[in-house]
């Protein structure tokens, strides 16, 4: 079902995340719940998935995460403060020990000289205060190709955001 290097990297965030005892939430919006899938493809992955949010319309986003509605009017939704307010509500609204969040155009259309097709916004939080943003420009690659490049940064932004510092 998934590419054998997206398997790889939720394979090893199950492992390591069961061995230090910590939990996932997610907050999705363009992937649509696809990073949720790719871990829970996992044997074991009961242990480290404690719940996603597939927030696609902004009221999701407010509703479920919190996201200031403010944030939204100034920002949009595709924005690095959106992402960032869409991990720390995840936490908040979860028992997650870390929540990793994506928002972000994947086209055909939607997108704008601004904010182009393949623009997408990732945040990852931690309880401990630790916050990384990545804004990454995929290109207009199809539709498909922005989402699962989108899975395969959200899972090393994962491992990224629970390294020890």
């Amino acid at each position: 079902m998934w590419s054998a290097a997206i398997e790889e990297r939720a394979r090893a965030i199950i492992a390591e995340f069961t061995r230090r005892g910590l939990k996932i939430a997610t907050a999705e919006s363009c992937t649509g719940g696809l990073i949720a899938g790719a871990l829970t493809e996992i044997a074991g992955s009961s242990s480290v998935f404690e719940r996603g949010f597939v927030t696609y319309s902004n009221e999701a986003k407010v509703e479920m995460l919190g996201v200031a509605a403010a944030t939204l009017a100034a920002h949009g939704a595709v924005s690095r403060k959106t992402a960032i307010e869409m991990a720390t509500g995840a936490l908040e609204h979860s028992q997650a020990d870390l929540a990793v969040a994506v928002t972000g155009i994947a086209g055909p259309s939607g997108g704008s000289a601004e904010k182009p097709v393949g623009l997408v916004h990732l945040a990852a939080a931690t309880r401990t205060g630790r916050l990384l943003h990545r804004e990454m420009r995929y290109g207009d690659i199809g539709r498909g190709a922005v989402r699962l490049a989108t899975v395969a940064t959200a899972l090393d932004l994962l491992r990224e955001v629970a390294q020890e510092p």
